[in-house]
């Protein structure tokens, strides 16, 4: 096993950091990703297809690799903040942001529900895939794509949590699907179901982050 000094580790180092280099101006194929950096084709693929695993890179509708979600996370959680607020101030629910990293997601943002009922997680919070409404949306569980494609949110219900409901939607940033808004809350207070009460303004606030990132995207 190599040590983290050990060439074949620097080499490694130096090929990301090539991959880098060579989608920072605009997006690549594996092939043009391979001459840009010098790699043969199969190994720019594969390193390509793990930085896009640890969101690094992202892939565009035409199978294009460019700069992923970590290189856009500042700017993610400058426009998801006053949407989050909104959706939080309008329904009185819990309202988080989630990114994927791996087999787990993680909590860039939450603004927690006024009321002194709440579910809430602070950001930093790391859940393993596929626990949740964002969990399922992010794990591109099969059933959660189902639900998505029938009404634009995919919703849990007491799933991860007992008495803990939530209904998240994804926000896109060039045809690829970067995080999850998610309204959490106590299923004291749902009338119907999570998606049912809430998952339009849901939708309208992950569109309105995809939206304005959209334009604040590199």
């Amino acid at each position: 096993m190599s040590s983290p000094e050990s060439p074949s580790s620097n080499r490694t180092l130096e090929r990301v950091a090539a991959i880098l280099d060579a989608v920072d101006s605009s997006s690549a194929s594996a092939s043009e990703l391979a001459r840009r950096t010098g790699l043969s084709v199969s190994t720019a693929h594969r390193l390509a297809l793990s930085m896009v695993e640890y969101g690094f890179l992202r892939r565009t509708e035409a199978g294009n690799f460019r700069l992923g979600q970590r290189f856009v996370q500042s700017a993610l959680e400058k426009v998801a903040l006053p949407a989050l607020t909104a959706l939080r101030d309008a329904t009185g629910e819990s309202a988080q942001l989630w990114i994927r990293r791996g087999e787990d997601r993680i909590c860039l943002l939450n603004l927690d529900s006024p009321q002194e009922l709440r579910a809430t997680l602070p950001p930093g919070s790391r859940l393993a895939l596929p626990a949740g409404s964002s969990g399922r949306l992010l794990a591109n569980e099969l059933e959660a794509l189902e639900e998505l494609e029938a009404h634009g949110w995919v919703e849990s219900v007491g799933r991860r949590t007992p008495g803990l409901g939530s209904v998240s939607a994804p926000v896109v940033l060039r045809g690829q699907t970067i995080a999850a808004v998610c309204l959490a809350m106590p299923l004291a207070r749902v009338q119907d179901s999570p998606g049912a009460d809430f998952g339009d303004a849901v939708v309208a606030t992950a569109r309105r982050i995809s939206g304005d990132l959209e334009q604040a995207a590199p």
